[in-house]
C-alpha cells in the first residue's frame, strides 16, 4: 500500500504547485490589514479565476442592461436558443444550456405567462411541445439581443476582434467535452 505522499504524489496532475511556506503565512497573519499590494499572482494563472472575474464583469453589466426587459442571463439564454430554434423541445435546451429540468420549468411557464413564448405540438414527437417565440416575444429578444451585443462590445473594449474570438474559441475547448 502507497504512504499518503506517495498517493498524493500519484494524484497530481499538471505543473508543480507553489506553496506558501509557513514562516510566510505566519508573517503575513502577523502583518494583516498593512499590505500595500495584495499579490494575486497564482490566482491569476488559474483558469477558473479569470474566468469567474471575467464572467462577474460581464454579468454586472449584462444585469444592469437587460433590467428593462426583466431578463437575467439564463432568461435571456432559453429565449435565444428558442428564437434561433424554432420548436426546439425543453429537454434540448436542458441538455444544450446544462440547465436542470426542473429549473427550466419554471422559466418557461414564467416566460410564458409573459406573453414571450408558445408550446405547440412538436411535428414529430406527440408527446413533446415545441417551443416558439410570440410575436412579442420576438419583438423583446430582439432588441435584447441589440443590447447584448452592445455590451459585449462595451465590456471587451479593450481586446482585439481577434482576440476575442480567439477568447471564446478556447472556453468553448473548456466546457465542451
Amino acid at each position: 500500500m502507497a504512504d499518503n505522499s506517495t498517493a498524493n504524489t500519484l494524484r497530481r496532475t499538471g505543473p508543480p504547485r507553489k506553496t506558501i511556506s509557513a514562516s510566510r503565512a505566519a508573517a503575513s497573519a502577523d502583518t494583516a490589514g498593512t499590505v500595500g499590494t495584495i499579490d494575486t499572482a497564482y490566482l491569476q494563472t488559474l483558469l477558473g479565476y479569470n474566468a469567474r472575474r471575467a464572467a462577474l464583469t460581464v454579468i454586472s453589466v449584462f444585469l444592469r442592461r437587460m433590467e428593462p426587459y426583466d431578463l437575467r442571463p439564463v432568461d435571456f439564454s432559453v429565449l435565444s436558443v428558442v428564437a434561433h430554434n424554432p420548436g426546439v423541445t425543453s429537454r434540448q435546451i436542458c441538455n444544450t444550456l446544462d440547465i436542470l429540468p426542473p429549473n427550466l420549468v419554471g422559466m418557461i411557464k414564467s416566460l410564458q405567462k409573459r406573453g414571450l413564448i408558445a408550446r405547440l405540438p412538436h411535428p414529430t414527437d406527440r408527446r413533446a411541445q415545441g417551443l416558439h417565440l410570440t410575436e412579442p416575444g420576438l419583438q423583446l429578444y430582439t432588441e435584447a439581443q441589440a443590447t447584448a451585443t452592445g455590451l459585449e462590445q462595451a465590456v471587451t473594449d479593450r481586446i482585439t476582434p481577434a482576440e476575442l474570438q480567439t477568447l471564446n474559441e478556447l472556453l468553448r475547448k473548456v466546457y465542451a467535452r
